[in-house]
């Protein structure tokens, strides 16, 4: 008996059915890619990458410090300067400075009275 084309046979359903599960298993096989030539440099890892933002934002931030820093020596450097100039407040912070003295000496001799009196009336 001859077989038609219009009803394919057993023969040719197995047929088919092979060429159908080669193709699914075909899907599954491991394409071939496209691989960049890397230059140096070009391509970083995760980690080195924020390995190297960190080393960006430490470096920015000690960048900061130091010009804060320079700043604040600067001001006071200056404040010294406009001090040593500046004779009227040299004279204050000597009467200041004597006056603290005076209103110590005098603290200790109200307390030197205040310990004698209560010695007197507890002896």
């Amino acid at each position: 008996m001859r077989e038609s084309k219009v009803m394919p046979g057993f023969s040719d359903r197995l047929a088919a059915q092979a060429e159908a599960r080669k193709a699914l298993l075909a899907k599954f096989k491991p394409k071939p890619t496209v691989q960049a030539v890397e230059a140096e440099g070009a391509f970083e890892t995760t980690a080195q990458k924020k390995a190297r933002e960190l080393e960006e934002v430490r470096a920015r931030r000690a960048a900061e410090k130091e010009a804060q820093r320079l700043a604040k020596e600067k001001a006071e450097e200056e404040r010294r300067i406009a001090m040593e100039n500046d004779e009227e407040l040299m004279l204050q912070l000597k009467r200041d400075e004597r006056k603290a003295r005076k209103a110590a000496a005098k603290a200790d001799a109200r307390a030197k009275r205040e310990l004698k009196a209560q010695t007197r009336r507890a002896g």
